[in-house]
Protein backbone atom coordinates (compact mmCIF):
# COMPACT_ATOMS: atom_id res chain seq x y z
CA UNK A 1 0.00 0.00 0.00
CA UNK A 2 0.60 3.25 -0.85
CA UNK A 3 0.09 6.88 0.35
CA UNK A 4 0.15 10.28 -1.07
CA UNK A 5 2.14 13.15 0.46
CA UNK A 6 2.17 16.98 -1.09
CA UNK A 7 5.57 18.78 -2.24
CA UNK A 8 4.87 20.66 0.53
CA UNK A 9 4.63 17.89 3.55
CA UNK A 10 7.80 16.75 1.83
CA UNK A 11 9.63 20.00 2.75
CA UNK A 12 8.22 20.37 6.23
CA UNK A 13 8.88 16.15 6.87
CA UNK A 14 12.68 16.95 5.50
CA UNK A 15 12.75 20.47 7.80
CA UNK A 16 11.79 19.04 10.93
CA UNK A 17 13.45 15.42 10.90
CA UNK A 18 16.56 17.89 9.94
CA UNK A 19 15.44 20.10 13.02
CA UNK A 20 15.46 17.36 15.09
CA UNK A 21 18.82 15.87 14.25
CA UNK A 22 20.39 19.32 15.36
CA UNK A 23 19.99 21.38 12.39
CA UNK A 24 19.11 25.13 12.54
CA UNK A 25 16.87 26.62 10.56
CA UNK A 26 19.33 28.46 8.71
CA UNK A 27 21.21 24.81 8.03
CA UNK A 28 18.10 22.93 7.63
CA UNK A 29 15.98 25.11 5.68
CA UNK A 30 17.71 25.06 1.81
CA UNK A 31 18.58 21.41 2.46
CA UNK A 32 14.81 20.63 3.09
CA UNK A 33 14.06 22.75 -0.04
CA UNK A 34 16.49 20.83 -2.18
CA UNK A 35 15.18 17.47 -1.08
CA UNK A 36 11.97 18.45 -2.14
CA UNK A 37 13.10 19.63 -5.08
CA UNK A 38 14.74 15.92 -6.01
CA UNK A 39 10.90 14.06 -4.50
CA UNK A 40 9.38 16.41 -7.45
CA UNK A 41 12.18 15.27 -10.03
CA UNK A 42 12.06 11.88 -9.36
CA UNK A 43 15.43 11.31 -7.82
CA UNK A 44 14.45 9.59 -4.46
CA UNK A 45 17.51 8.61 -4.16
CA UNK A 46 18.65 12.06 -2.98
CA UNK A 47 15.51 13.26 -1.67
CA UNK A 48 14.10 11.38 1.06
CA UNK A 49 16.05 8.86 0.51
CA UNK A 50 18.93 10.37 1.54
CA UNK A 51 17.64 12.26 4.91
CA UNK A 52 18.27 9.47 7.42
CA UNK A 53 22.21 9.81 6.20
CA UNK A 54 22.09 13.39 6.46
CA UNK A 55 19.94 13.44 9.84
CA UNK A 56 22.54 10.52 11.09
CA UNK A 57 25.16 12.83 10.10
CA UNK A 58 24.14 15.72 12.15
CA UNK A 59 24.17 13.76 15.12
CA UNK A 60 27.48 11.92 14.77
CA UNK A 61 29.05 15.66 13.91
CA UNK A 62 30.13 14.92 10.17
CA UNK A 63 27.82 18.46 9.63
CA UNK A 64 28.01 20.90 11.81
CA UNK A 65 24.34 21.72 12.61
CA UNK A 66 24.63 25.58 13.70
CA UNK A 67 27.34 26.05 11.18
CA UNK A 68 27.51 29.64 9.52
CA UNK A 69 29.16 30.06 6.27
CA UNK A 70 31.40 32.89 5.90
CA UNK A 71 31.82 34.99 2.51
CA UNK A 72 35.13 36.59 0.83
CA UNK A 73 35.47 38.34 -2.38
CA UNK A 74 39.42 37.37 -3.43
CA UNK A 75 39.21 39.16 -6.85
CA UNK A 76 35.99 40.96 -8.89
CA UNK A 77 34.94 37.92 -10.33
CA UNK A 78 35.66 35.41 -7.54
CA UNK A 79 33.47 34.84 -4.52
CA UNK A 80 34.75 31.81 -1.78
CA UNK A 81 32.14 30.66 1.11
CA UNK A 82 33.38 28.88 3.53
CA UNK A 83 30.98 26.52 4.66
CA UNK A 84 32.44 25.77 8.26
CA UNK A 85 31.46 22.06 8.20
CA UNK A 86 28.05 22.57 7.34
CA UNK A 87 25.70 21.60 4.59
CA UNK A 88 26.39 23.54 1.16
CA UNK A 89 23.30 24.49 0.36
CA UNK A 90 23.30 27.48 2.91
CA UNK A 91 26.90 28.18 1.60
CA UNK A 92 25.36 28.65 -1.56
CA UNK A 93 22.58 30.29 -0.20
CA UNK A 94 25.13 32.77 1.67
CA UNK A 95 26.78 33.78 -2.04
CA UNK A 96 23.82 33.32 -4.42
CA UNK A 97 23.53 37.05 -5.00
CA UNK A 98 27.23 37.89 -5.07
CA UNK A 99 27.40 35.00 -8.20
CA UNK A 100 24.30 36.57 -10.15
CA UNK A 101 25.35 40.13 -9.37
CA UNK A 102 29.30 39.44 -10.26
CA UNK A 103 28.44 37.57 -13.35
CA UNK A 104 25.79 40.10 -15.18
CA UNK A 105 28.35 42.96 -14.67
CA UNK A 106 31.46 41.00 -15.79
CA UNK A 107 30.37 38.18 -18.02
CA UNK A 108 31.47 35.42 -16.00
CA UNK A 109 32.35 34.75 -12.44
CA UNK A 110 33.15 32.06 -9.70
CA UNK A 111 31.87 30.75 -6.33
CA UNK A 112 33.81 27.98 -5.13
CA UNK A 113 32.52 26.28 -1.58
CA UNK A 114 34.90 25.01 1.17
CA UNK A 115 34.32 22.52 4.11
CA UNK A 116 31.14 21.55 2.73
CA UNK A 117 28.98 18.33 3.18
CA UNK A 118 28.08 16.80 -0.16
CA UNK A 119 25.33 18.82 -2.26
CA UNK A 120 23.11 16.10 -3.28
CA UNK A 121 21.57 16.93 -6.63
CA UNK A 122 23.77 19.52 -8.48
CA UNK A 123 21.24 20.02 -11.12
CA UNK A 124 19.17 21.99 -8.46
CA UNK A 125 21.95 25.15 -8.34
CA UNK A 126 22.53 24.98 -11.68
CA UNK A 127 18.71 25.13 -12.57
CA UNK A 128 18.09 27.80 -10.36
CA UNK A 129 21.03 29.75 -11.87
CA UNK A 130 19.00 29.62 -15.77
CA UNK A 131 15.71 30.26 -14.21
CA UNK A 132 18.46 33.66 -12.97
CA UNK A 133 19.34 34.22 -17.09
CA UNK A 134 22.68 32.58 -16.66
CA UNK A 135 24.66 29.49 -17.92
CA UNK A 136 26.51 27.26 -15.39
CA UNK A 137 28.74 24.46 -14.84
CA UNK A 138 29.09 22.90 -11.56
CA UNK A 139 31.63 19.98 -9.89
CA UNK A 140 31.83 18.96 -7.03
CA UNK A 141 33.90 15.64 -5.11
CA UNK A 142 32.90 13.07 -3.03
CA UNK A 143 34.54 11.01 -0.27
CA UNK A 144 36.48 8.50 -1.92
CA UNK A 145 34.50 5.36 -3.46
CA UNK A 146 35.81 5.11 -6.95
CA UNK A 147 39.23 4.08 -7.94
CA UNK A 148 41.32 5.41 -10.73
CA UNK A 149 41.59 3.49 -14.36
CA UNK A 150 43.65 1.04 -13.80
CA UNK A 151 43.31 0.83 -10.14
CA UNK A 152 41.14 -0.93 -7.83
CA UNK A 153 41.22 1.18 -4.29
CA UNK A 154 39.03 4.04 -4.27
CA UNK A 155 40.35 7.16 -4.81
CA UNK A 156 38.05 9.69 -6.55
CA UNK A 157 34.25 9.92 -5.20
CA UNK A 158 31.49 9.70 -7.78
CA UNK A 159 32.22 13.43 -8.81
CA UNK A 160 29.16 14.90 -10.04
CA UNK A 161 29.05 17.51 -12.36
CA UNK A 162 25.67 19.55 -13.77
CA UNK A 163 25.02 22.30 -16.30
CA UNK A 164 22.26 24.61 -16.82
CA UNK A 165 21.62 27.25 -19.33
CA UNK A 166 18.37 29.46 -19.99
CA UNK A 167 15.46 28.58 -22.28
CA UNK A 168 11.98 29.88 -23.23
CA UNK A 169 10.01 28.00 -20.21
CA UNK A 170 11.96 25.18 -18.04
CA UNK A 171 15.89 25.43 -18.62
CA UNK A 172 17.93 22.95 -20.04
CA UNK A 173 19.53 21.11 -17.54
CA UNK A 174 22.48 18.14 -17.55
CA UNK A 175 22.93 16.64 -14.29
CA UNK A 176 25.81 13.42 -14.47
CA UNK A 177 28.58 12.12 -12.49
CA UNK A 178 31.77 10.52 -13.34
CA UNK A 179 30.43 7.66 -12.10
CA UNK A 180 28.74 4.42 -13.21
CA UNK A 181 26.39 5.01 -10.31
CA UNK A 182 25.84 6.58 -6.73
CA UNK A 183 27.20 4.89 -3.65
CA UNK A 184 23.28 5.52 -2.26
CA UNK A 185 22.63 3.01 -4.89
CA UNK A 186 24.63 0.36 -3.95
CA UNK A 187 23.76 0.53 -0.37
CA UNK A 188 19.76 0.58 -0.80
CA UNK A 189 20.33 -2.63 -3.27
CA UNK A 190 22.58 -4.23 -0.20
CA UNK A 191 19.90 -3.88 1.78
CA UNK A 192 17.18 -5.14 -0.19
CA UNK A 193 19.60 -8.37 -0.78
CA UNK A 194 19.11 -7.49 -4.53
CA UNK A 195 21.78 -7.62 -7.46
CA UNK A 196 23.36 -4.80 -9.41
CA UNK A 197 24.14 -4.29 -12.82
CA UNK A 198 27.54 -5.90 -13.07
CA UNK A 199 28.96 -2.25 -14.83
CA UNK A 200 28.36 -0.56 -12.02
CA UNK A 201 30.99 -1.75 -9.29
CA UNK A 202 34.68 -3.62 -8.63
CA UNK A 203 34.87 -6.33 -6.14
CA UNK A 204 38.02 -5.65 -3.74
CA UNK A 205 40.00 -7.56 -6.58
CA UNK A 206 39.04 -5.31 -9.20
CA UNK A 207 36.89 -7.41 -11.20
CA UNK A 208 33.16 -6.68 -12.19
CA UNK A 209 30.73 -7.56 -9.22
CA UNK A 210 26.72 -8.09 -9.60
CA UNK A 211 26.87 -8.05 -5.35
CA UNK A 212 26.67 -4.72 -3.79
CA UNK A 213 28.21 -5.81 -0.94
CA UNK A 214 31.20 -6.81 -2.54
CA UNK A 215 30.79 -3.60 -4.70
CA UNK A 216 30.68 -1.64 -1.07
CA UNK A 217 34.60 -3.34 -0.35
CA UNK A 218 35.54 -2.56 -3.54
CA UNK A 219 34.87 0.93 -5.89
CA UNK A 220 32.31 1.92 -8.04
CA UNK A 221 33.08 1.77 -11.56
CA UNK A 222 34.03 4.81 -13.48
CA UNK A 223 31.26 5.95 -16.68
CA UNK A 224 32.43 5.03 -19.83
CA UNK A 225 35.65 3.19 -18.26
CA UNK A 226 38.93 5.27 -18.70
CA UNK A 227 37.01 8.48 -19.72
CA UNK A 228 34.71 9.03 -16.49
CA UNK A 229 37.91 8.44 -14.40
CA UNK A 230 39.23 11.56 -16.59
CA UNK A 231 35.98 13.52 -15.97
CA UNK A 232 36.70 12.40 -12.11
CA UNK A 233 40.19 13.79 -12.34
CA UNK A 234 39.11 17.25 -14.23
CA UNK A 235 35.88 17.39 -11.41
CA UNK A 236 38.57 16.97 -8.78
CA UNK A 237 41.06 19.90 -9.78
CA UNK A 238 37.68 22.14 -10.00
CA UNK A 239 36.16 21.14 -6.52
CA UNK A 240 38.75 20.67 -4.68
CA UNK A 241 41.71 22.15 -6.23
CA UNK A 242 39.97 25.42 -6.29
CA UNK A 243 37.82 26.30 -3.71
CA UNK A 244 40.27 25.28 -1.11
CA UNK A 245 38.31 21.45 -0.08
CA UNK A 246 39.84 18.44 0.55
CA UNK A 247 40.59 16.13 -1.92
CA UNK A 248 38.03 13.41 -2.03
CA UNK A 249 41.08 10.43 -1.35
CA UNK A 250 41.17 12.86 2.21
CA UNK A 251 37.67 13.00 3.25
CA UNK A 252 36.03 11.14 5.71
CA UNK A 253 33.20 8.66 4.44
CA UNK A 254 29.90 9.72 3.63
CA UNK A 255 28.86 6.32 3.91
CA UNK A 256 29.64 5.21 7.56
CA UNK A 257 29.91 7.65 10.86
CA UNK A 258 33.61 7.80 11.31
CA UNK A 259 36.03 10.34 10.70
CA UNK A 260 34.43 13.93 11.06
CA UNK A 261 33.59 16.03 8.28
CA UNK A 262 34.53 15.64 5.05
CA UNK A 263 34.79 19.19 4.20
CA UNK A 264 34.43 18.34 0.75
CA UNK A 265 34.19 21.03 -2.43
CA UNK A 266 31.66 22.65 -4.68
CA UNK A 267 32.99 25.19 -7.87
CA UNK A 268 30.18 26.98 -10.36
CA UNK A 269 31.22 29.00 -13.08
CA UNK A 270 27.95 31.22 -13.98
CA UNK A 271 28.21 32.80 -17.28
CA UNK A 272 25.91 35.54 -19.29
CA UNK A 273 24.45 34.10 -22.60
CA UNK A 274 25.16 37.63 -24.20
CA UNK A 275 28.87 37.80 -23.25
CA UNK A 276 30.52 37.16 -26.53
CA UNK A 277 27.66 39.49 -28.16
CA UNK A 278 25.49 36.42 -28.80
CA UNK A 279 21.85 37.99 -29.13
CA UNK A 280 19.00 36.49 -27.52
CA UNK A 281 20.38 33.42 -26.66
CA UNK A 282 17.47 31.63 -25.12
CA UNK A 283 15.98 31.63 -29.04
CA UNK A 284 19.02 30.52 -30.38
CA UNK A 285 18.67 27.38 -27.79
CA UNK A 286 15.66 26.73 -29.26
CA UNK A 287 16.25 26.35 -32.95
CA UNK A 288 19.30 24.48 -32.40
CA UNK A 289 17.13 21.98 -29.47
CA UNK A 290 14.12 21.83 -32.31
CA UNK A 291 16.84 20.65 -34.76
CA UNK A 292 18.26 17.80 -32.36
CA UNK A 293 14.64 16.62 -31.23
CA UNK A 294 13.50 15.96 -34.72
CA UNK A 295 14.83 12.66 -35.12
CA UNK A 296 12.99 10.13 -33.79
CA UNK A 297 13.34 8.89 -30.37
CA UNK A 298 15.04 11.99 -29.55
CA UNK A 299 14.84 14.10 -26.38
CA UNK A 300 15.86 16.74 -24.72
CA UNK A 301 18.41 15.96 -21.52
CA UNK A 302 16.26 16.72 -17.92
CA UNK A 303 12.83 17.28 -19.86
CA UNK A 304 11.31 13.92 -17.92
CA UNK A 305 12.66 15.74 -14.51
CA UNK A 306 10.70 18.78 -15.27
CA UNK A 307 7.14 16.81 -16.32
CA UNK A 308 7.61 14.83 -12.96
CA UNK A 309 7.93 17.85 -11.51
CA UNK A 310 4.96 19.38 -13.08
CA UNK A 311 3.48 16.05 -12.40
CA UNK A 312 4.62 16.43 -8.62
CA UNK A 313 3.03 19.97 -8.19
CA UNK A 314 -0.11 18.56 -8.96
CA UNK A 315 -0.55 15.13 -7.44
CA UNK A 316 2.05 14.94 -5.26
CA UNK A 317 4.36 12.11 -4.59
CA UNK A 318 3.85 8.30 -3.70
CA UNK A 319 5.75 7.02 -0.54
CA UNK A 320 4.70 3.15 0.92
CA UNK A 321 3.56 2.96 4.07
CA UNK A 322 7.05 2.18 5.33
CA UNK A 323 8.54 4.67 4.03
CA UNK A 324 5.97 7.40 5.90
CA UNK A 325 6.90 5.75 9.16
CA UNK A 326 10.37 5.89 8.88
CA UNK A 327 10.29 9.66 7.61
CA UNK A 328 7.60 10.10 10.59
CA UNK A 329 9.88 8.56 13.37
CA UNK A 330 12.84 11.47 11.69
CA UNK A 331 10.98 14.18 11.94
CA UNK A 332 8.96 13.24 14.76
CA UNK A 333 5.43 13.95 13.48
CA UNK A 334 2.45 11.29 13.66
CA UNK A 335 2.38 9.18 10.51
Amino acid sequence: MTKTISLEQVEDFSLAALRSAGASNWQAAPVAKSIRAAEAEGTRGIGLGYLPYYCNHLRVGKIRGDAEPSVRRPLPGTIAVNAADGFAHPAFEAAADQLVAAAQTQGIAVLGISNAYACGVLGYFTDRLARRGLISLMTANASATMAPWGGKTPFFGTNPWAFGAPRHGDPLVIDSSSSATAFVNLANAAAAGENIPPHWALDAEGRSTSDPQAAMEGSIAPAGGHKGAALALMVEVLAAGLSGAQWSFQASSLGDDRGGPPRLGQTIIAIRPDGLGRRNFPAALEEMLAAMTRGEGVRVPGERRHQQRRQAEANGVQLSLEEVKALAELAEFPA
